[in-house]
């Protein structure tokens, strides 16, 4: 029987011996062996592909909340400062709502940032394993089908 090495530390089965001399048997029995193998390097592509688009929609909802905290403070310090110094150049009700405008101004452009980042993390699937796996399938059914034509 041959034998492939792989560099792949997560591969411990053997390939499928594609000899001529090989047995449908034989070509059975390692394919059931390795099938198995096979699903649990795709669930762990999956989970690793999860999690990294996962990191991508936490630093998107750590700007949503970034934006929410500055604007929390900006509204209590800069409505302060910046209503005494309108004041001196118009009534204080004006100056008010000058600098009210402002800081929800600011605080909309900061959460359309943060919404961009969510979008780019979403959806969460796992679109590489799901590659890998129609590639998987297709080439077990080409297999499949130069089997019956022998």
């Amino acid at each position: 029987m041959s034998h492939v090495y792989s560099s792949d530390p997560t591969y411990s089965g053997d390939r499928v011996d594609s000899t001529p001399e090989a047995s449908l048997g034989t070509l059975v029995s390692q394919l059931s062996s390795q099938i198995p193998e096979l699903i649990r390097s795709e669930i762990r592509l999956a989970q690793a592909e999860v999690s990294e688009k996962g990191k991508r929609a936490g630093i998107g909802i750590g700007m949503f909340s970034a934006a929410g905290v500055l604007a929390l403070f900006g509204i209590g310090v800069l409505i302060t400062t910046a209503i005494l110094l309108l004041d001196l150049v118009m009534p204080a009700w004006a100056a008010a709502l000058v600098v009210a405008l402002v800081l929800f101004a600011v605080a909309g452009i900061a959460a359309l940032l943060g919404k961009r980042k969510v979008a780019e993390a979403a959806p969460p699937t796992p679109e590489r394993a799901l590659g890998s796996i129609k590639e998987d399938v297709a080439t077990v059914k080409d297999a499949a089908a130069k089997g019956e034509r022998r």
